[in-house]
């Protein structure tokens, strides 16, 4: 520190300004996944699936995400997951087996999800709208406006 003692014996310091101090490079801290997570691979998309939940089996659980073509792991295909192995070489770990499926599949689910999402909040829409009397409708359209003030309190007459 640079501090001088002036002819009255008091400091004389440098202004905040003139003095630097580097920043230290902050690191965040976050904290570990309860699962591990596979490296990423080309065309393949990956999801935990549940086989058991507090020590029963799912297997209706299992069996529907079979049907839904999402395919058990095995732990020898990705070793960075080697912590534990089920009786059959697959990836699980409390409970959860670690599957994939082909992105195109995992793609057209998503849009088969989106698009009867999108039907029922038409259906939603309609059996809404069908209660509208004329005389006092609901929503003329579904569109949504915002306008401007016209300057009440701005003092024009």
């Amino acid at each position: 520190m640079s501090e001088r003692i002036s002819r009255d014996g008091a400091q004389e310091r440098k202004p905040r300004t003139l003095q630097t101090r580097e920043r230290e490079a902050r690191t965040e801290y976050v904290p570990a996944s309860t699962l591990p997570t596979p490296e990423p691979r080309d065309g393949l998309r990956f999801r935990w699936v549940a086989t058991s939940l507090l020590g029963q089996p799912l297997s209706t659980n299992v069996s529907k995400r079979m049907r839904e073509h999402w395919e058990p792991i095995k732990a020898e295909d990705f070793p960075e997951l080697m912590l534990e192995g089920d009786k059959n070489g697959n990836v699980e770990v409390q409970g959860l087996l670690l599957c994939a499926q082909a992105e195109e599949l995992a793609m057209a689910r998503n849009a088969h999800f989106a698009n009867h999402a999108q039907a029922q909040a038409e259906s939603v829409d309609n059996a809404f709208l069908r209660q509208s009397d004329p005389r006092m409708p609901l929503f003329s359209d579904k569109r949504s406006t915002s306008t401007r003030g016209n300057g009440f309190g701005s003092g024009s007459k």
